[in-house]
């Protein structure tokens, strides 16, 4: 019974959730590979990344004590050596330092990251992909993980200027989909892109001073789509190197922001792939 897999933490200090002492000032991402899951979603699919035997697996679970009954299913998804912890408003609110009013936490860890070459030659032969440079954003992480899993990208891949998607605010704006869709951090924005091209990539970066309009990009096999930081934008050594392109806007309109762009130019791309 779930009961009797419940364990009561009564003080704020008690060593056994120490890990989620004081998380907004602390964040647990680089130590170790692990990392902070919040909310109801979140948990569910750590809960199946676990149970799947994939990249995530997670360590412990604290919630608020009246959230356990809801969560009933996820808790049981979780394995038995997986302890779930429960805490009232007060207690819990001590812990993390601030008021929790979702009351969902999870320690999760990443195993060791594959290397990049490897992780490029398991990519499908038609592939759509989506690559950020510079992205040091939380929330522009977050909203590009989240599109990808939306329109059915194959892959995220971050250079290694870009903030990591284990930041809790980043997995949970991507409501959990850095846990669902494969993605590597690793090189730098020039080569992580030159070894998309030497895999049969058509590599296309998103500017405004894009030189193809987006509905024009040609079908492809294999398709990576490049964005940069909200307004400096890709270097112009990417945009001289690689396709550039653009999404038609109004005039006098500066930019999309980086989630909104990516979103839109994903759908489009997708429609692209031969996939068949």
């Amino acid at each position: 019974m779930m009961g009797d897999r419940l364990i009561e933490i009564t003080h704020p200090d008690d060593p056994r959730i120490a890990e989620f002492r004081h998380i907004r000032e602390r964040d647990l991402t680089g130590r170790e590979n692990r990392f902070i899951a919040e909310g109801t979603v979140v948990l569910r699919l750590l809960a199946q990344a676990h149970a799947a035997g994939g990249d995530f697996v997670a360590e412990k679970v604290l919630l608020l004590r009246n959230r356990a009954a809801g969560l009933e299913e996820t808790i049981a998804a979780f394995p038995p050596a997986v302890p779930v912890y429960v805490a009232e408003a007060s207690v819990l609110d001590g812990i993390v330092g601030f008021h929790l009013h979702r009351g969902v936490l999870a320690l999760g860890r990443r195993g060791a990251q594959t290397d990049i070459d490897a992780f490029l030659d398991r990519l499908p032969k038609r592939a759509l992909v989506l690559a950020g440079c510079g992205i040091s954003n939380h929330d522009n992480v977050g909203s590009m993980f989240r599109n990808a899993a939306a329109f059915g990208a194959d892959a995220v891949l971050l250079d290694e200027t870009c903030c990591d998607p284990l930041y809790r605010k980043a997995l949970r704006v991507s409501v959990g989909s850095v846990l669902t869709v494969p993605y590597c951090r690793q090189l730098s924005d020039v080569d992580l892109l030159t070894a998309l091209s030497g895999r049969g990539f058509s590599v296309w970066s998103l500017s405004p001073r894009g030189e193809v309009d987006i509905r024009a990009v040609p079908p492809a096999d294999r398709v990576a789509l490049v964005v940069g930081r909200e307004g400096e934008g890709l270097p112009q050594k990417i945009l001289s190197a690689f396709g550039s392109l653009r999404i038609p806007q109004a005039p006098g309109l500066d930019s999309l922001n980086v989630a909104t762009a990516s979103g839109i130019a994903l759908f489009a791309l997708a429609s692209l792939i031969r996939r068949v």
